[in-house]
Parts: C-alpha cells; sequence; structure tokens
C-alpha cells in the first residue's frame, strides 16, 4: 500500500510540475526583431534591433502564455553605418528625432498573451506595443513555436523558439518623416529564442 500511495503522490507531483506556468528568459544572442519598409514604392528595405530583452511565460496544460519584450532602439542596424563623405549614415538618421528618437526613447516594448491555440501551440499573440511613448494594441500571428531540450546544456534545460510577425503603421506613433516615400505601414517580425529558468 506505501508503494501505491507514493507512487500516486509521484504521478501527482509530476502531473501537477508538467501543469504549472514555465518562464523562459529571452535569449538575446539569438532573438531578433526586424521589420521590413518600402523605399519609393520600388523596393522593401529591411531593419532589425540587436539588443533585446525579456521573458516568456507557457502554460502548456491551461493554453495561456505571455511574452515581455524590451528592445532597445538604439541598436537598430540597416546595414549602412559607414559614413563616408555623407554627414551621417541610414542607420544614424533612424536614431535620430525623425523616427525612432533612441536619445529620448531609448526602448520600445511589447507586452503580449496567446490568444488562440492550435493543438499544443499558441497560434497568436494580442498585445501592446510602446514606441515614441505611445502605445497601440498589436497582433502578433505566431507562425512557429517549438520547445527542446537545449542542446547549450546538454538537454538540462528546455529552449523554446519561434516567429511571430504583424502590421503597424508608424504615423500611429508620430513617426511621420517622408510617407509616402517611406511607406507609412511596415511589417514587424520577431525571430525569439527563450532559455528555460
Amino acid at each position: 500500500m506505501l508503494r501505491i500511495a507514493t507512487g500516486i503522490a509521484a504521478a501527482t507531483f509530476a502531473f501537477g510540475a508538467a501543469a504549472a506556468p514555465e518562464t523562459f528568459t529571452i535569449d538575446s544572442l539569438h532573438t531578433y526583431p526586424y521589420f521590413t519598409v518600402n523605399h519609393l514604392g520600388l523596393t522593401n528595405l529591411m531593419g532589425r534591433f540587436d539588443k533585446t530583452s525579456g521573458k516568456v511565460t507557457v502554460d502548456n496544460a491551461a493554453k495561456t502564455g505571455s511574452i515581455d519584450l524590451v528592445i532597445e532602439a538604439a541598436s537598430i542596424s540597416t546595414g549602412d553605418s559607414e559614413r563616408g563623405s555623407r554627414p551621417r549614415t541610414r542607420d544614424e538618421h533612424l536614431r535620430s528625432p525623425d523616427f525612432f528618437n533612441a536619445a529620448e526613447f531609448p526602448r520600445i516594448t511589447y507586452k503580449g498573451a496567446t490568444a488562440k491555440w492550435s493543438g499544443d501551440s499558441p497560434g497568436a499573440l494580442d498585445g501592446q506595443i510602446t514606441l515614441l511613448g505611445v502605445t497601440k494594441p498589436l497582433t502578433l500571428t505566431i507562425e512557429s513555436w517549438k520547445c527542446i531540450p537545449d542542446p547549450l546544456a546538454q538537454g538540462k534545460r528546455q529552449r523554446c523558439g519561434g516567429n511571430a510577425s504583424g502590421t503597424m503603421k508608424r504615423s500611429d506613433f508620430g513617426m511621420k518623416a517622408f510617407i509616402p516615400g517611406i511607406s507609412d505601414e511596415l511589417r514587424l517580425y520577431v525571430a525569439i529564442e527563450a532559455i528555460g529558468n
């Protein structure tokens, strides 16, 4: 009887542990928020942010989850960082008050919660993005999400990752420079990896 009771208790504990929410820390080396914006109706140019932090919480049993991202605006990179004979690079211009105004608003944040699930995977995030001191709703479609034993830690912890995307208008946040030559609408992508605690 003692063995049976012990086995039941162990099974109950294991189920409870599996059902509990798990928290993951954003791996900044493998997380890249990036965007595309149209230039002169000709090409879609890309920019990314190189410094991101935050956390992800997932409860697979309850089909709930959340994300809290902090993006350093000054870390924007578009591949144009050499001035040459110009007074400033494109990256420097994007950090200026015309665009991301990184000196006055050093951080872009996104806080979201899973809105729907497809089987065992979250399908969308409903959240709020804060840019240039303005907060607006932003829904991101989760295109992929997966958790595995982390090979970088010999499987002793979980590593989760995936991709999400959505669209927003920069004018909604007061960023109106050079519209329509540079499109108002931009498409935001987030490639995320996060490490279990």
